[in-house]
């Protein structure tokens, strides 16, 4: 969805403010595809802040569809986003200081679910897991070892010993 801001980057001291619903149903990274299964409109102030440049602040709330990254159990995962970020206008003469990496802003317009998209990705957790002390998948068999134990022998030498545990073996021989 686009919101024009033209109003608010023309007219100094403008105030807007906005409640828009999210169309977005899923979210694509390189991490994967999850579904939205959560969400609420999407609340941006717009205010101008000077000459074609105005400050977008809002809040909105998603749960995503994931999978746990140790046990590949389904976990919803909440996000809140806070948003706080300046804009200019196509005519605005910016600094190099000034980030102008604006891939939400088209001409006058804002493209909401690209800057939600940005907000969601920078936000992104680096791991997502069931609960904090998650045992994982057993590397041997493949069962969930939070759900019950297998067993199964699971120690790996250190490959760096291997020349050493080499002596060994043939001294066992002899």
């Amino acid at each position: 969805m686009l919101v024009s801001l033209s109003d608010v980057l023309t007219s100094e001291g403008k105030v807007e403010t906005v409640a828009i619903p999210l169309e977005m149903t899923s979210f694509k990274s390189r991490q994967g595809d999850f579904s939205i299964t959560e969400k609420t409109p999407i609340n941006l102030t717009f205010t101008n802040i000077g000459v074609n440049k105005a400050k977008v602040t809002g809040t909105a709330e998603l749960t995503f569809d994931t999978k746990c990254d140790r046990c590949l159990t389904e976990v919803p995962t909440a996000m809140k986003l806070k948003f706080d970020r300046i804009v200019y206008s196509p005519e605005a003469e910016v600094s190099e200081e000034e980030d102008t990496e604006q891939s939400f802003m088209d001409g006058w317009q804002l493209d909401v679910e690209a800057f939600v998209y940005d907000e969601i990705l920078v936000n992104w957790p680096a791991k997502i897991l069931c609960k904090e002390d998650c045992k994982g998948i057993c590397p041997v068999c493949g069962q969930n070892r939070n759900l019950k134990e297998c067993g199964c022998d699971t120690f790996v030498p250190d490959p760096r010993m291997a020349a050493i545990q080499d002596i060994f073996n043939a001294n066992k021989e002899v």
